[in-house]
């Protein structure tokens, strides 16, 4: 019996031996060359690689994420699934995905990002392509749990490798550059798993996209690096000569991790994160139903509107990078409550305005914009301000898990909501979005006030 349990310790410590190796990131090498021009040509080109795969492969798993919020509506219509059900789904997706990003986030800072990022995105497109081969409700909550796994395995590694290859000063810039690739994803994807189902079946609208994105984690393979020091180059604070003030030199990074986890300001950041989190995914997950439901648009058109908002998104996060580093020296908090404000402004127009495409384009060309500026800024950007910079994954694992969890608290409250007033008139099923709608905008408000609760935050190395 004992040399069983020993055998099996054996076994489960070997396996853990064989993902580090696999992993875990490469041992430093010594300089590449001596001659500055050469370190300075190789350490540009890696860094724009890594630049053009992190932005290109989130942008895919975005495709992975959002072909869903399409397949809901004719899901229902076929009377496969029911909008309550629907809300479990998504909340597992979220539950999985927040735990997932929190373990993964806290890897990240130890990992080599280039295997580990394509991984996921690999696995992910593998997932999706099953999800289009069934049409039962328990198969599909499981597949699209275990989906929400292997997504988290995106975000963290995206910003750790980002902090290694972009100094400084620009973080912000390229944060917000970076931050563009879910709302190229997510238009990319209303657009085309519209037009796919549409054309062909729901199923369709699972087995292309991951087809699709399973050949693109394979290029991004290929593309995408390590840490700059494994390659024999310098770090990247030496070769921009931008260095923070060090406060935790001799901490490992465990211990930074811990400080990361124990500081109340990044609790309050995650906090507003998930309230930012429950009015964002309540508009990208239910909006196109809404739309066909409440307003009376066909679901290519519901698709298109929340297509558009997508399109306004990448010049929020491309710019609010700009906005807080230019105009606002460095700091996210006075553009947070600026966007903050119209986030909520527009949430509250879309819901309780009168059905008109002019005011509901106009409001989710409003929300795209504050949305993509907003969630890059409370859902990372100011807690990876304000920690050690050798903790960066654990300061995105906290406020991703935070995040998702509201992303799946509003899954199932919102469909409790939706379905419980559901009403049947002449043997059509009309759903009641009032309740639903007040939640969804009382979270966007709540998420403003609570931003504004670490505006003295101060920054640590």
């Amino acid at each position: 019996m004992k040399s069983e349990v020993k055998t099996e310790v054996t076994r489960g410590n070997s396996l853990i031996d064989l993902f580090w190796k696999v992993f875990a990131t490469s041992q430093d090498k010594p300089p590449l060359s001596e001659d500055q021009g050469v370190i300075a040509k190789t350490f540009n080109k890696y860094r724009w690689q890594v630049f053009s795969s992190i932005t290109l492969g989130y942008a895919l798993f975005y495709v992975l994420r959002l072909n869903f919020s399409v397949i809901k509506k004719p899901l229902m219509s076929a009377g496969i699934l029911n909008a309550q059900q629907l809300g479990v789904m998504g909340s597992v997706f979220f539950i999985t995905y927040g735990l997932g990003k929190f373990v993964n986030s806290f890897l990240a800072d130890r990992m080599n990002n280039k295997r580990f990022f394509a991984l996921g995105l690999f696995l992910s497109s593998i997932v999706t392509v099953l999800m289009g081969l069934t049409n039962e409700y328990l198969p599909l909550v499981v597949l699209w749990g275990i989906n929400g796994w292997f997504q988290s395995f995106g975000a963290g590694p995206c910003i750790v490798s980002l902090n290694q290859w972009f100094s400084n000063k620009e973080r912000g810039t390229f944060y917000g550059i970076w931050f563009t690739s879910h709302n190229l994803g997510a238009a990319f994807t209303y657009v085309a798993t519209a037009t796919i189902v549409s054309a062909y079946s729901w199923h369709m609208g699972f087995i292309m996209p991951g087809i699709f994105c399973l050949v693109g984690s394979i290029l991004i393979y290929f593309f995408m690096h390590d840490r700059p020091e494994t390659y024999g180059l310098p770090n990247v604070a030496d070769f921009k000569n931008d260095h923070a003030a060090v406060v935790h030199k001799d901490k490992s990074v465990g211990a930074l991790q811990w400080s990361v986890v124990k500081r109340p300001a990044v609790w309050i950041l995650g906090l507003s994160s998930l309230c930012c989190y429950i009015a964002r995914y309540a508009i990208e997950s239910w909006g196109i139903i809404y739309l066909t439901e409440a307003k009376g648009y066909t679901t290519l058109g519901a698709s298109g509107v929340l297509g558009v908002m997508q399109f306004a998104g990448i010049f929020g996060a491309l710019t609010c990078g700009l906005v807080s580093d230019k105009l606002f020296n460095h700091k996210r908090n006075m553009p947070a409550l600026i966007y903050g404000i119209l986030y909520a402004t527009s949430i509250a127009l879309f819901v309780w305005a009168p059905a008109n495409p002019m005011i509901d384009m106009a409001s989710m060309c409003l929300y795209g914009f504050t949305m993509g500026a907003l969630v890059c800024y409370l859902g990372g950007l100011m807690a990876v301000d304000i920690c050690p910079k050798r903790a960066t994954g654990a300061a995105m694992g906290m406020i991703g898990l935070l995040s998702y969890f509201g992303a799946a608290l509003q899954e199932v409250v919102s469909g409790y909501l939706i379905n419980s007033h559901l009403t049947i008139v002449n043997g059509k099923k009309i759903y009641d979005f009032a309740l639903a709608a007040d939640f969804w905008v009382g979270s966007a408000v709540l998420s403003c006030l609570l931003a504004a609760m670490v505006w003295n935050a101060k920054a640590e190395d």
